[in-house]
């Protein structure tokens, strides 16, 4: 990977491209979107050496991204938002070209159907980026990519390695075997007309088995402080995977399209793990030589909290399109999965300012560094929140002009009043969102409970409302269960745990 290195006043810029995750086309996997690209101080821990730059950044740009808190990794998961969105337009005119309104209805149910990925990951990576960026405050590399610095951190850190292997390669032939009979009961109850799933369905769910094993060593790579190369990486998966779904959809390919680009995403996670970062994990192979994770005392009190909420998060973020392609149909669930990956891709966006710093608040927790800690965070968040608000009105002011003017791309989208409640809970579910960045970034989980709650009721509330009011049920049901628990629940422990960790 190439870039560049500006000195300025002490402080090592470098510039790179960084990539994210998958195609707008493609039917979002249960990992969700995850944030991508970055122009950031060069992270001590970078093993790639840079060269000198053409060009130097300017006093005043580096001024404007410190105020902003712009570094790498936040500038490129922005640009790859709006390459997401920008291919997004694309993705729709393609689907509406190719797609009958039945075939998208299967093509976005499936991906409400793979996220059932939820119930076998059970939350594990977000506990390994949270350990691995404890572990990795004492660790570096070397001028050779060697892992260097305390040996009991190099010791627990390849002990976790080992453990996370065995349980995602669990994890991942359960899913395979679980739930690609589920998907042929499910869809076996309506009848397909003319859409053929069984073979394009059988195949994405082993490809997404494939890629829910790789899941944990790319979240090693960003506990460890690698989150712009991996977000370079990710942004390779997005171009690659939307050009493979478009060619695919173009070729007449249908629901075999989203397979050909789970495909793309999956040779790139490769290329990431066995060949850019195959040093690092070989070194992974040894045995711990000195302390190792405990896992029951560690991992396991922060991971079932996780996992459960993860599985109950279903019902929260995943059920609308299986639910509505159900009771209404196939063109109504299309509507609903293509309006869901829209709202994702705004959400991550604005989320990338707070996720993207997730390491450097395990590190300032683990220095103890509370005031720093919470500078950043309220300015991340206040950040965020302002541009999601924007983005958001914007967003939604064009479906309503494609409606009212009656563009034939509309009828792919969900109604202006169902699509405006779903932006409005949205914006409200971002500060919560960001406030539980901050508390696992303590190795803890405090927000159980409450996501126990907020998402049984909101899976409840859909499967009434959904089933008796189509999408506009749906919407008023995730909207209500957002502003009166969530928000000011989640507010209140947010709050509380602060005063009390703080000491």
């Amino acid at each position: 990977m190439r870039g560049g290195r500006a000195r300025s006043g002490g402080t090592n810029w470098v510039i790179r491209i960084h990539w994210g995750p998958f195609a707008f086309a493609e039917p979002p996997s249960a990992a969700g979107m995850r944030p991508v690209i970055m122009v950031q101080e060069s992270p001590q821990s970078d093993p790639v050496p840079t060269v000198a730059p053409p060009t130097i950044l300017p006093g005043w740009s580096r001024r404007l991204l410190t105020r902003l808190e712009l570094d790498r990794a936040v500038v490129f998961a922005l640009l790859l938002r709006l390459w997401q969105l920008l291919a997004g337009a694309v993705s729709v005119v393609l689907i509406a070209l190719f797609f009958t309104g039945e075939m998208q209805g299967y093509y976005y149910t499936f991906a409400g159907l793979l996220a059932l990925q939820s119930f076998f990951e059970l939350g594990l990576h977000i506990v390994i980026i949270s350990t691995a960026s404890h572990e990795w405050a004492r660790l570096r590399f070397d001028s050779r990519g060697r892992i260097v610095g305390d040996a009991d951190a190099r010791s627990r850190l390849i002990h976790l390695g080992h453990w996370m292997a065995a349980w995602y390669g669990m994890a991942a032939l359960l899913f395979i075997a679980v739930v690609s009979m589920a998907g042929v009961v499910f869809f076996s109850l309506r009848p397909a007309g003319e859409v053929a799933w069984f073979w394009p369905w059988m195949l994405l769910v082993l490809l997404t088995g494939m890629l829910l094993g790789t899941l944990p060593l790319v979240a090693l790579l960003e506990g460890c402080n690698q989150v712009a190369t991996v977000n370079r990486f990710r942004l390779i998966q997005a171009v690659a995977a939307n050009l493979a779904v478009w060619t695919a959809i173009s070729l007449g390919g249908g629901l075999w399209s989203a397979v050909v680009a789970a495909g793309a995403r999956l040779a790139i996670d490769l290329y990431l793990i066995l060949v850019h970062y195959g040093h690092f994990f070989r070194q992974l192979l040894e045995r711990p030589g000195g302390a190792r994770i405990g896992w029951r005392t560690e991992l396991w009190p922060m991971q079932w909290r996780l996992g459960l909420g993860g599985v109950f998060s279903y019902f929260e973020f995943s059920l609308y399109t299986p639910i509505l392609f159900h009771y209404h149909g196939p063109v109504i669930a299309g509507q609903m999965g293509m309006s869901w990956t829209l709202l994702i891709a705004v959400q991550a966006a604005a989320l990338a300012w707070v996720q993207t710093r997730a390491p450097r608040f395990g590190v300032l927790i683990s220095q103890r560094n509370y005031q720093q800690l919470d500078h950043l965070f309220f300015r991340l968040t206040a950040i965020s929140l302002v541009a999601l608000s924007a983005v958001c009105l914007a967003a939604w002011s064009l479906v309503l002009g494609m409606y009212v003017a009656e563009f034939r791309l509309a009828a792919r989208l969900l109604p202006p009043l169902p699509l405006g409640l779903f932006f409005l809970a949205f914006v409200l579910n971002h500060i919560p969102r960001c406030q539980e960045i901050y508390l696992r970034a303590h190795k803890r989980e405090p927000v159980f409970a409450i996501n126990l709650v907020s998402s049984s009721l909101t899976g409840l509330l859909v499967w009434l409302l959904g089933a008796a009011y189509g999408a506009e049920g749906a919407a008023m049901s995730y909207l209500a269960v957002v502003a009166c628990v969530s928000l000011p629940a989640k507010t209140w422990l947010w709050q509380a745990c602060r005063r009390k960790w703080h000491v």
